[in-house]
């Protein structure tokens, strides 16, 4: 006969399916991106890489100083133009950064507000068994009322409360992670305004004479300066036109610092009648999208050329300040079209002529006249050097037009043909009888026209960004307990509900600090004196045990 086992065999485990590693390698790097230790790196990260466009010269801010730094450094400037280093913040790797920066605080956000609103809505936890084993602990006298008269006194005092039963569990503090939340949430709006102002904003630069025939329309090809956003053409700016009528400083006596400045204009706004304004340093001309700020002023002299032929031409020039208190000026006054032959109408390239020199609002009695010594008109002097010759303005070769070309100069092709010391009024007769005479001045200032879609939103996300770091480090949250005992001699749940002995019940309380908080100690003392009424009986408040971690595992 046959013998059967009749024990079953155990049944085959199923065989485990391996992970993908492609699903696998995306999940953890997707967690390494969305920690926060990756968007401290992150932000660091974005700090360095804004070094190198505060430190070069951008071609978006001043295409002059990009073109200089080629001719200093004609070696290194083509390295790290090919690195975008001339164009830092529309580079490719400033953008990984600053997407990357905006992905990860996303990610880190989301989660964390998704679990403070649902502990937000939850109610706080239930009494431990064990208070004596929490970090606060102390045993109090019953205050009338039991458990519903605890409950209101820290209502009063602004804690989240629940009663359960002859229990009552409270706590407070959760402003520190709100204001986290907060900081962390306006750091991604700061991101946001900053990328919607290097998108559609845009911004130049621009001298403005006084006098209605230097007026000033808001063009690209009128700006001394342009910078626009990756989405911004020149068919996007706004149309506008402004003059300036008059410009008022006024200075201390003292020490010629200034004091006040005030520019009145005239407004010429497409759809509306011109109208006048008036802007200072602090209080910016407001147009529709457009902001208008003064930057700074000085004085354009005007002079006046009667060429070898008799013909006459006034040029009013800029002088550009030097930096100095005084407001010392200098610039050059071309004619390039003077001593034009009346009798053939040709012109010869070599007679032009040009100015150049200093301007002082307040010269001084003797010499040397190189410097102002107050930035008022009270002594108006013009220290000029008159050269002739080809100018090169024909070449077609960019240049400033607030300073001579000197490589004509050391090439021969201009030369000096006197200097003079002009006084307003006075005239100046060079050597081939052609004059100059000096009429006066008039004021100008300089314009920084801008327009920014995200800068009121960086303004509230920068506001709401600090207070919610004030929130982050000063919010401590804590939470409390209160048990109400059953008098001596009386079991809990009798139905009696008293005494026969007429004992009194008491109060177990005990507390814990979420987070660090050296002054729980003195609150938690407060709190338990303010709900027992007439101090603590029957025992003391005092620190629990020395365990922390077994006492927070008790509180939970």
């Amino acid at each position: 006969m046959t013998v059967v086992d009749e024990r079953r065999a155990p049944p085959a485990e199923a065989p485990r399916r391996r992970p993908n590693p492609v699903l696998a390698l995306l999940r953890n790097s997707w967690r390494q991106l969305t920690s926060m230790r990756t968007a401290l790196v992150l932000l660091f990260l974005l700090a360095v890489a804004a070094i190198p466009g505060s430190v070069l010269p951008q071609r978006g801010v001043n295409p002059e100083d990009v073109r200089d730094y080629f001719a200093a450094h004609p070696d290194l400037a083509p390295v790290l133009d090919r690195l975008g280093a001339f164009e830092a913040f529309g580079s490719v790797w400033f953008s990984a950064i600053y997407l990357l920066l905006f992905t990860s605080l996303i990610g880190c956000i989301t989660p964390r507000l998704r679990d403070h609103v649902r502990a937000l809505r939850s109610q706080p936890p239930a009494v431990p068994k064990r208070l004596d084993r929490l970090p606060q602990h102390a045993v109090l006298a019953a205050p009338a009322g039991g458990a519903a008269a605890i409950a209101e006194s820290l209502r009063r005092r602004r804690w989240r409360v629940v009663v359960r039963g002859d229990e009552v569990s409270a706590e407070k503090g959760y402003l520190k992670e709100t204001g986290n939340l907060l900081f962390h949430t306006s750091m991604v709006v700061v991101l946001v305004g900053v990328a919607l102002g290097s998108w559609y904003g845009w911004s130049g630069n621009r001298l403005l004479v006084a006098g209605a025939e230097n007026a000033f329309c808001n063009t690209q090809q009128q700006y001394a300066e342009t910078s626009f956003g990756a989405r911004v053409g020149s068919a996007d700016l706004p149309g506008f036109c402004l003059s300036l009528n008059d410009f008022e400083a006024e200075f201390l006596e003292s020490n010629g610092q200034p004091e006040s400045f005030n520019a009145e204009v005239t407004v010429d706004e497409d759809g509306g009648a011109p109208r006048p304004a008036e802007f200072s340093v602090n209080s910016p001309l407001r147009l529709d999208g457009a902001n208008v700020y003064l930057l700074g002023h000085g004085y354009a002299p005007v002079v006046r050329y009667t060429d070898r032929f008799g013909r006459s031409q006034t040029s009013t020039t800029p002088f550009l300040t030097t930096g100095d208190i005084g407001i010392t000026g200098e610039g050059v006054a071309t004619f390039p079209d003077a001593n034009v032959d009346p009798a053939t109408g040709k012109r010869d390239a070599n007679l032009q002529m040009a100015f150049s020199g200093l301007y002082l609002p307040t010269a001084p009695q003797e010499g040397p006249f190189v410097r102002s010594e107050f930035p008022t008109e009270r002594n108006p002097l013009l220290n000029l050097v008159a050269y002739r010759g080809n100018l090169g303005l024909d070449a077609g070769i960019p240049g400033s037009v607030y300073e001579l070309d000197q490589r004509q100069v050391r090439e021969g092709k201009v030369k000096e043909v006197g200097t003079k010391l002009l006084k307003v009024g006075e005239a100046w007769t060079l050597d081939d009888g052609s004059k100059l005479e000096f009429l006066g001045t008039e004021p100008y200032i300089v314009l920084s026209v801008r327009y920014d879609p995200g800068a009121t939103l960086l303004l509230v996300s920068s506001g709401t960004l600090l207070l919610g770091l004030m929130g982050s480090l000063f919010g401590r949250r804590r939470r409390v307990f209160f048990r109400v005992l059953p008098p001596a001699g009386v079991t809990a749940g009798d139905p009696a509900g008293g005494s026969p002995t007429g004992g009194s019940s008491l109060v177990e309380a005990g507390g814990l600090p979420r987070t660090d908080h050296p002054g729980f100690a003195d609150e938690f003392a407060q709190l338990v004196a303010a709900v027992s009424g007439d101090g603590t009986r029957g025992g003391q408040v005092g620190a629990g045990p020395d365990d922390q971690a077994g006492a927070r595992e008790g509180a939970e």
